[in-house]
C-alpha cells in the first residue's frame, strides 16, 4: 500500500507515473520483508523504526548509508509498505519534521 501527502492512498498505476518524475520512494517494510517479498524498483528501504533519525540525518550522512541524496522538505516523498499502517505513521513522521 502506497502513501503521499496530496493523495493518501496512490494505486500502482500512479505510482509508476510519480516515478517518471523526480519522486523519491521509500519503502518502510522491514530489511526481511524485502528479502522475502523483493524490492519494488528504484525504491530505498527505510525501515519505519529507522525514519525519524534517516529524515534528520545529515545530507552526507544519508547519501553514505542509503546511497541516494537525501529528500529536501518540499521533495515528493512516497511511503510504501506492506498493508498501509506503517506507510500512513511514516506519511505522519514526516509531516511533523516538517515535509510536506
Amino acid at each position: 500500500s502506497l502513501c503521499a501527502g496530496g493523495a493518501p492512498n496512490l494505486s500502482y498505476q500512479e505510482l509508476k507515473d510519480l516515478k517518471k518524475t523526480s519522486v523519491l520512494h521509500i519503502d518502510v517494510r522491514e530489511r526481511w520483508e524485502i528479502e522475502r517479498f523483493g524490492k519494488i524498483p528504484e525504491s530505498i528501504n527505510i525501515p519505519l523504526g529507522e525514519l525519524v533519525e534517516a529524515l534528520q540525518m545529515d545530507p552526507t550522512e544519508f547519501r553514505e548509508q542509503y546511497h541516494r541524496k537525501m529528500p529536501s522538505k518540499s521533495d515528493p516523498v512516497v511511503f510504501s509498505c506492506m498493508a498501509g499502517t506503517r506507510s500512513k505513521q511514516a506519511l505522519g513522521f514526516a509531516v511533523s519534521l516538517g515535509f510536506s
